[in-house]
């Protein structure tokens, strides 16, 4: 007979069916979770509440680049120091995040919200690849400009570096690729920053 957990407050099961709801969590990590938050004093859950609300209501994505942010340009973008003319172009936040903690990439960034997979059903047109194709069309010079496809090396993300290649091509933008310092399917989020930065550094042609 399979376990079920018995709650002797309501108040806590609904505590435990909402912190169960983010991924990764089960429900018994959900319930040393819910019996943490209510040791803790009632400023400290407050506080982190409070964030939680904070970020849902008020965080937005950069206008440019679709980067999370707090204002309608991120900090990145609106960084007149950084080579407005360099895109980095990842699939997620914690891409950018990744890339920014090796210190070695002083460019801009253009976040797609994920890569092609037909097997899942994304498509080109549920990602951001059109806006990208927008900001390289409103580039003056764009031959003298760089996108970067910083993509994960497994096949799905192969087939996106291409298809955007593909857009962006006639335009004589210069497009690179990642130094094959990653393994064959290797996530940019889990590379440690040294072999991630010296992708970044030593990027080659990209080559279709």
């Amino acid at each position: 007979m399979p376990y079920k957990e018995t709650y002797p407050s309501q108040l806590l099961s609904e505590a435990v069916e909402a912190i169960s709801s983010l991924p990764g969590v089960g429900r018994r990590s959900a319930l040393r979770l819910a019996l943490h938050l209510l040791k803790q004093p009632a400023e400290n859950v407050h506080h982190f509440t409070d964030a939680i609300d904070h970020l849902r209501d008020d965080a937005c994505y950069c206008r440019r680049c679709r980067m999370i942010s707090d204002d309608e340009l991120c900090s990145i973008c609106a960084d007149r120091s950084r080579d407005q003319r360099t895109i980095c172009v990842v699939e997620s936040v914690r891409d950018v995040m990744s890339i920014e903690a090796t210190g070695q990439y002083h460019g801009v960034y253009h976040v797609l919200g994920g890569i092609i997979s037909p097997l899942g059903g994304v498509g080109p047109s549920d990602l951001t690849i059109k806006e990208l194709c927008e900001r390289v069309a409103q580039l003056e010079d764009p031959s003298s400009a760089e996108i970067i496809l910083a993509l994960s090396g497994d096949v799905e993300g192969e087939t996106t570096a291409f298809y955007i290649y593909r857009q962006v091509e006639a335009s004589g933008i210069r497009v690179s690729s990642l130094a094959r310092g990653l393994g064959f399917g290797d996530d940019l989020e889990y590379a440690d920053t040294l072999t991630l930065g010296r992708s970044i550094v030593n990027r080659q042609e990209f080559r279709p």
